[in-house]
């Protein structure tokens, strides 16, 4: 196991019909350990979307790695040293910007950045004892990675989050003293953008608009002050995106379109009514439409057509102008999703042309790759 080791191709020799869509899914892993892509507000492609990175257990280790999606060759780029609870070694909070070329990641309580040429691997910054991390991004210019930190728990009651949520609530109501911090890319130091005593999470940046991020106030939806907030990094102000308008409404699972404007989410109001929303970063142009059957995370380039992992599928959803349509199956992705690192997070690639996804249906997490199908032709998903 080494740095810069190649692996051949792991595509199945022939890839799969689903058996409930027709479509051919391809199958890009195929190891006995864990593979899976990043979190699905984090896009892994990189080189002009030819490559894609993807974290691996390999050799009793957890490592970043990329794949050409020409030819499925393997290529391994870290070789880190494992680490223990809460430290573990993961790539789900990872990101990648491509003007940069470089890969962004925490190893212990440091932040790293890692040239994809070179792989050449330095250290951003380093964050206090007593603190854990969270989601990472970088802003669209490149100059700054953008992360939460937050209060280590762990030493007051058992913290494992990405196996069954456990402490998700007990931190949650600890309000761990939280940070939003900036870091510099060419390591030249980081500040604290903002600052409080409520669990902070899910700092997503901006693709386009290098001085916006959101965070969550994360934990239970239902009992969260609220979800969605918004920071510009050139005054410091902080406001609520899409507050609740009702007791018991949930909202989640945000992200930002492409344009870099809107910032997408779904929801359900106390009666079960369920919903897919879109609002400007500034809380303006607030548009929500009926969103029925199982969501679970979804992702969309625009308002078009979305994706999501609710159940057992692979779904999607198309904007009709006055609604959506659908869902309809795209690919029976069949995870269990036990653990974080073999939830689906289905994601469409930036041309939209196809979605990604991970599942453990063969035994193991994997990475699976699937076209975006004539939506028409697609059949009703049935929960």
């Amino acid at each position: 196991m080494s740095i810069g080791q190649q692996f051949p191709s792991e595509w199945r020799s022939q890839s799969h019909t689903d058996p409930v869509s027709g479509v051919t899914v391809e199958q890009l892993t195929n190891h006995k350990g864990h593979s899976h892509h990043f979190y699905f507000t984090n896009p892994g492609w990189y080189d002009n979307d030819s490559r894609l990175l993807f974290s691996s257990d390999r050799y009793n280790c957890t490592n970043l790695y990329s794949l050409e999606l020409a030819t499925g060759v393997i290529t391994q780029l870290t070789d880190l040293e494992q680490l223990p609870l809460p430290r573990e070694v993961e790539f789900l909070r990872a990101c990648v910007h491509a003007d940069n070329n470089e890969a962004y990641f925490w190893h212990g309580y440091d932040l790293c950045a890692l040239n994809l040429s070179s792989l050449e691997q330095r250290v951003l910054y380093t964050m206090p004892e007593g603190w854990d991390v969270s989601m990472n991004n970088a802003t669209a210019d490149g100059k700054y990675i953008c992360a939460s930190i937050s209060e280590d728990m762990s030493d007051r009651f058992p913290v494992d989050l990405l196996r069954g949520y456990v402490g998700f609530r007990e931190t949650w109501e600890a309000k761990p003293l939280s940070r939003v911090m900036r870091v510099a890319v060419d390591g030249s130091g980081a500040e604290v953008m903002w600052e409080e005593n409520y669990w902070v999470g899910h700092v997503n940046t901006s693709p386009t608009q290098s001085h916006l991020l959101t965070f969550c106030h994360e934990g239970p939806w239902h009992l969260v002050d609220n979800r969605i907030w918004g920071l510009d990094m050139n005054n410091g102000a902080v406001w609520q995106i899409r507050p609740r308008d009702e007791e018991g409404e949930t909202v989640g699972h945000e992200y930002w379109h492409a344009d870099g404007i809107h910032i997408s989410y779904h929801g359900q109001k106390a009666n079960g009514y369920k919903f897919f929303g879109k609002v400007r970063y500034d809380n303006t142009d607030r548009q929500e439409y009926a969103f029925p059957h199982v969501t679970g995370h979804i992702h969309s380039n625009d308002f078009g057509l979305i994706v999501g992992d609710g159940g057992k599928v692979v779904r999607l959803w198309r904007w009709n102008g006055d609604g959506f349509d659908g869902p309809k199956v795209l690919a029976r992705h069949g995870s269990s999703m036990h653990i974080q690192q073999t939830h689906a997070h289905p994601r469409f690639s930036p041309d939209g042309s196809y979605v990604v996804y991970t599942s453990d249906v063969s035994g193991y997490g994997n990475v699976y790759r699937v076209p975006v199908a004539d939506f028409d032709g697609l059949p009703d998903a049935q929960d």
